[in-house]
């Protein structure tokens, strides 16, 4: 049997040259999140560059003030995306939506998670992640229900805010488990997103106590994603500027956390090796002008190249 130059050369190169590389995307709002969902992209993680020309790619339909705020998206094994978001800033719902190619949406639906408690101020921040135990997505989010929770020192742009972190869990995102408390810690908490790196589990929360003010990105490690322990939360991670929105990812050795500075207009970022030590580098990334609070998460370079040939 006579085999051609060509296939013996294209048979001793290593498959690994031809497999498809990941690419990360940033799913983030700007403004109020009036206009909807944004992208920006890195191939390295620390030079981010917005998609569509910094153009919408969703409109929000759902919730009071029709925002898309904090989108968070998820990709199932099915290669579904899922994205939850804040709708506004006093529903008692989040939004919910679907799509194959983050581009063709399903139609928008609002998750009624605090409407069994009628005097819940908000529903902000929504995450979802894929618990592989269970066998089902969390989706967690911050509520301030008055009276409900120990009292921190207000100040007067958040008087009667006083967060805990609620959650409900599904298999379809169709039927919903009831409405739970996920992590009750002795101050005000918001912002709260996870990581599995390795065998653990970490989430990384805002403190969000306005006097003295905290207003910084915590860690709490856990053997489980369902459950963290509310004595076990690390001192802030992040520097003396106000943080809030982190997002992270494991990109090579290092893990990455991204959040808004937001007091300082811009976004900044940390990175660790062991989870325990962080370098802050800030000065390192770059990312697109008014990009604001959102989620990091890979996606092919198949989707990746769809989204931009559709735009």
């Amino acid at each position: 049997m006579k085999i051609s130059f060509l296939k013996i050369i294209f048979l001793l190169i290593p498959t690994c040259i031809f497999a498809q590389k990941d690419v990360y995307l940033f799913s983030y709002f700007t403004d109020n999140g009036q206009d909807g969902l944004h992208f920006a992209y890195s191939k390295d993680g620390l030079k981010w560059e917005s998609l569509n020309e910094g153009k919408s790619f969703l409109k929000p339909e759902v919730g009071k003030d029709k925002l898309m705020r904090d989108p968070c998206i998820i990709q199932a094994k099915d290669g579904t995306f899922h994205m939850v978001w804040t709708s506004g800033w006093h529903d008692q719902i989040i939004g919910y939506v679907s799509s194959k190619d983050l581009l063709n949406w399903s139609e928008q639906n609002a998750i009624p998670v605090m409407e069994h408690e009628p005097t819940a101020k908000n529903s902000w921040a929504p995450e979802v992640f894929y618990d592989d135990k269970k066998k089902n997505y969390l989706i967690f989010w911050a509520t301030t229900i008055p009276g409900r929770h120990g009292d921190v020192a207000d100040s007067e742009k958040e008087k009667g805010l006083n967060h805990r972190i609620y959650y409900t869990e599904t298999t379809d995102f169709k039927t919903f488990s009831p409405t739970k408390m996920f992590f009750n810690p002795d101050f005000s908490a918001i912002d709260a997103t996870i990581l599995k790196d390795g065998k653990s589990y970490y989430m990384f929360i805002k403190n969000e106590n306005p006097n003295p003010p905290q207003k910084n990105i915590r860690i709490v490690k856990s053997a489980q994603a369902s459950a963290f322990d509310i004595n076990k939360v690390s001192e802030p991670i992040t520097g003396k500027y106000w943080a809030e929105g982190p997002t992270s990812i494991r990109i090579g050795g290092y893990v990455y956390v991204y959040f808004d500075k937001y007091r300082d207009h811009k976004y900044g970022a940390i990175r660790s090796k062991d989870m325990k030590n962080w370098e802050d580098i800030s000065d390192q990334v770059s990312f697109p002008k008014g990009l604001r609070h959102g989620t990091v998460f890979k996606v092919s370079e198949k989707v990746f190249e769809g989204i931009v040939k559709k735009n």
